[in-house]
């Protein structure tokens, strides 16, 4: 391949430089969240673990969502004849924890060596990959310009405002791009913004959204029983992945809504729950319970502090609210509600997931754009009308379940980019 152009050399080397400081600011980072010193090293492509024989494939996503949405592809990959190893990287605490929990046989988790030229030659020595998948919009401009083996982005989500961004890159966008041998994306507006950067029309194709087509998340049937006898037949709703700034804005709605439906328990489950304490101190004038503590669902709120049990608080709650919304912090997923059959609101910040949203309410299966005067109402509706938030419910769970249809012909595309036997 040709010289890269300036801007991207230029990059380059800031990246280098940079990488001793940002490596010290992440390792702190990652060992106040529980990972060992030694795990860390990671991001400066120490290996940890021994490669295992055969043709591997590294998939990199950036943090849980970007991880666990390419579990369903995973599984169809390592359920061929001969299938390749599969190596998951990813760069948070908390996606470390949850894939160590949901990878299958054959398939391992490292965190991502940093954009920089050190740590990817020796990250490349020790693994050795066959294939670089990246997930959704993970373009790393050093990761791409060394693997030494086909590159492929998958679920590709590139706002508007995002293509624009490549576009005034102008070559360096189109020196990326050209290193690509396939891209299957989420929309065709992201695969036409796509063609028009210069990608050819023979490396781009509109797939399904991998990250709905992942199975939900688990739920212990101990824990879910406990649960379920806790709460009996009590009123509940869910408010999933909340930051700061929403809490208050819920539990000011819950304060209404006790008011007509007086045994109804809000299950509040922060996105980061080490922020427990601080949330519990907001719940004046409410009775409240801590999943942390090891207490049951037995007051007015229950607080739910812990890690990578979603999947117990989207079967229990038959209407959930989706954080990170409220405020400007991008959105979440919906899609794990929508497997397991919630009816779902979110609110109008949603630069991270619009797409994933507006699938779902295309199809009358989700309220968005909810604000701080407008979400009480939609509450209330929802609660009064259990029948039609079943039905919503339902719509969402049928919406998610078209989405893996395409994941056959990606594996086969991916095959067909690997080589037939692994690299001595």
């Amino acid at each position: 391949m040709t010289r890269p152009p300036l801007l991207l050399r230029t990059y380059g080397g800031l990246a280098n430089l940079a990488a001793p400081l940002l490596f010290r600011r992440i390792r702190d980072r990652l060992v106040a969240h529980g990972t060992s010193p030694a795990r860390a090293r990671e991001r400066l492509g120490h290996a940890t673990l021994p490669r295992p024989a055969g043709r591997l494939i590294w998939i990199h996503g950036a943090s849980v969502g970007e991880t666990l949405s390419a579990l369903p592809l995973i599984t169809a990959l390592r359920a061929q004849e001969d299938p390749p190893r599969i190596l998951v990287t990813s760069g948070t605490a908390s996606s470390a924890e949850i894939m160590a929990k949901r990878l299958p046989a054959g398939a391992l988790h490292q965190f991502a060596p940093l954009d920089s030229k050190r740590a990817l030659r020796r990250f490349h020595a020790h693994w050795q990959p066959d294939l670089l998948v990246l997930m959704e919009s993970e373009l790393w401009p050093q990761m791409i310009q060394t693997a030494p083996c086909p590159v492929v982005l998958l679920n590709a989500r590139l706002s508007a405002r995002a293509l624009a961004r490549w576009q005034s890159l102008g070559p360096s966008a189109a020196y990326i791009l050209r290193r690509l041998a396939l891209i299957v994306t989420q929309t065709e507006a992201t695969a036409a913004g796509l063609r028009a950067l210069g990608v050819a029309p023979d490396r781009i194709r509109t797939g399904g959204n991998l990250k709905a087509a992942a199975p939900p998340p688990d739920a212990a049937p101990a824990a879910l029983a406990q649960i379920t006898a806790a709460l009996t037949d009590r009123p509940r709703w869910l408010a999933a992945a909340t930051h700061p700034g929403e809490e208050d804005l819920l539990l000011a709605a819950h304060r209404q809504l006790l008011k007509s439906h007086p045994d109804l328990c809000l299950i509040l489950a922060p996105r980061h729950p080490e922020r427990g304490d601080r949330i519990a101190q907001m719940a004046t004038g409410l009775t409240l319970t801590r999943r942390s503590a090891g207490e049951a669902p037995t007051a007015q709120v229950y607080l739910a502090d812990t890690l990578g049990e979603m999947g117990l608080w989207y079967r229990k709650a038959p209407l959930a609210f989706v954080g990170g919304s409220l405020t400007p912090n991008g959105g979440h997923n919906p899609w794990e509600g929508a497997a397991l059959g919630c009816a779902l609101l979110t609110g109008s910040h949603l630069t991270n997931c619009a797409q994933d949203w507006q699938t779902l309410t295309d199809a009358d299966a989700a309220r968005t754009d909810l604000t701080a005067d407008t979400l009480l109402p939609a509450l209330q509706d929802l609660l009064a009308t259990p029948a039609a938030a079943r039905a919503m419910g339902a719509r969402a769970a049928a919406v998610t379940a078209r989405q893996g249809d395409d994941i056959a012909r990606t594996v086969a595309d991916l095959n067909a980019l690997m080589p037939a036997k692994a690299t001595p």
